[in-house]
């Protein structure tokens, strides 16, 4: 894409949200693949790593007395607790990339993406919703990353989070099409700042 069409991005916050499953992660990386100059956060978190992740890839991996101190500290964008394990954003990697002009990429849950739209206002919200929730619970099973009582919690909290979404988020894209979720969002946020609701 060339520079031109993105010149309404430089140096913004973009959150992606949606339930475990929806794709959020493949969806990122596709927009960092196909978008100059974007910034993907990496969280922190206090739940275990699982088979196939890699510290750093798909999350920083932290105890829990360390992601506390991170707190007291402020260290953190926003955070939360899901599951009961911890999620954080790191806030000076984040500032450091929107410092460098870079736009920022936030894969985090509604209630994250409420805490950084009061510091900033300007961010673009868009939820990722499942085509319906039968492929969600399939999507789950599929990555084979959770036993059945976490799958069941997952499934339980995709109707919370996509209640509270309809409240707060102008931007939904269903992913039923990777292609097509990745274009709609790719057009949603190169939108000039002053065309955005």
């Amino acid at each position: 894409m060339s520079n031109s069409s993105q010149q309404g991005m430089a140096g913004q916050l973009i959150i992606i949200s949606g339930p475990s499953g929806v794709g959020k992660s493949t969806i990122c990386n596709e927009l960092v693949r196909r978008l100059d100059n974007v910034y993907l956060s990496v969280s922190t978190t206090t739940r275990q790593i699982k088979a196939g992740e890699q510290n750093g890839r798909e999350y920083w991996f932290v105890g829990k007395d360390e992601f506390e101190r991170r707190i007291k500290a402020g260290g953190f964008l926003e955070y939360a607790e899901v599951f009961g394990n911890l999620y954080g954003t790191s806030k000076d990697k984040v500032l450091q990339a929107l410092g460098q002009g870079k736009s920022v990429l936030l894969e985090i849950d509604v209630q994250g993406a409420q805490q950084v739209k009061e510091l900033y206002p300007e961010a673009r919200l868009i939820f990722i919703l499942p085509p319906k929730q039968t492929e969600l619970q399939k999507r789950i099973n599929d990555r084979g990353r959770d036993d059945r009582k976490d799958v069941e919690k997952r499934l339980a909290g995709a109707g919370i989070e996509i209640a509270a979404a309809w409240q707060h988020y102008k931007n939904m894209v269903i992913n039923d099409d990777l292609q097509q979720a990745v274009q709609e969002i790719i057009a949603i946020i190169t939108k000039p700042v002053g065309e955005q609701e």
